[in-house]
């Protein structure tokens, strides 16, 4: 069951987001599992829901053109911090945190 929340987005396991949904055709956890542990990592810890083949995608084209794995999550770092720039429900997330008086919970 889906639950709407009063700004209209789904609230599903991704939580909020005002970003574009994918679908996937491929076993995410063999995906997962394909990456590389450094990767795999960083996906485990991720800000936001990224697919084992978005890393891949970017993994991919990052060794072509001859970078280190710390550059490549130095890539990754950077497209997170991109999207979450776009993603209006991560921004008022980050405002009420560094904010504490905005929380929904201050008056409590």
């Amino acid at each position: 069951m889906i639950h709407r929340r009063a700004s209209g987005s789904a609230a599903t396991n991704r939580g909020a987001t005002s970003l574009r949904t994918r679908r996937r055709h491929e076993d995410p956890m063999q995906a997962f599992d394909a990456l590389p542990a450094p990767v795999r990592s960083w996906l485990s810890q991720a800000a936001l829901p990224w697919s084992p083949a978005s890393c891949r995608k970017i993994l991919r084209k990052a060794r072509a053109r001859g970078e280190s794995l710390e550059d490549v999550l130095a890539r990754l770092d950077r497209a997170q911090q991109k999207t979450l720039a776009r993603d209006r429900y991560a921004q008022s997330r980050l405002i009420a945190a560094d904010h504490p008086g905005t929380h929904r919970d201050s008056n409590r």
